[in-house]
């Protein structure tokens, strides 16, 4: 069994203005494909405490990181680039496909800037903001993480 954090990146949940909603919504499709998922953490879009909380989970051994929110357009949304700089190797497919099967739905899915990458033996996954589109996207990828997740921890060559 893998282990799983979900990070959800919003100033307003933060602070408590918005209550998040896609954050539970993803850790319910981890729990259900067998994730053990260890902790939601709701932190704003400040790109040292992104980066600082990506680092610290990756150093813990979690297998899956995926992030909520910040990877739109406006000028706050920095998620991706707190990740680029935290992760080592970039793993493009897994964006490329959310986008690929997002634009199936709405041509918006463009619009989403999010990566995915690998930190020691953690992958970090980047999806949107709305509890849709991170749905949506996170459904998309699920079923074919495990065998990626498999070769990074040594479980298959």
């Amino acid at each position: 069994m893998y282990t799983a954090t979900v990070i959800t990146i919003s100033d307003r949940a933060a602070n408590g203005i918005y209550e998040d909603k896609s954050g539970p919504m993803i850790a319910e499709l981890l729990k259900e494909q067998g994730y053990q998922v260890l902790d939601r953490i709701i932190i704003p879009d400040e790109k040292n405490r992104i980066k600082s909380a990506l680092i610290d989970l990756c150093d813990k051994g979690i297998h899956l990181i995926v992030t909520t929110g910040g990877t739109g357009f406006a000028p706050r949304d920095i998620t991706p680039e707190a990740t680029k700089e935290v992760i080592e190797r970039e793993t493009p497919g897994i964006a490329e496909y959310m986008r690929q099967k997002s634009m199936e739905i709405t041509p918006r899915g463009m619009l989403s800037r999010g990566v995915a990458g690998i930190r020691g033996t953690s992958l970090i996954i980047n999806l949107p903001g709305s509890p849709k589109g991170a749905t949506e996207n996170l459904g998309f990828i699920l079923p074919h993480l495990g065998h990626g997740l498999d070769m990074l921890n040594g479980v298959k060559e």
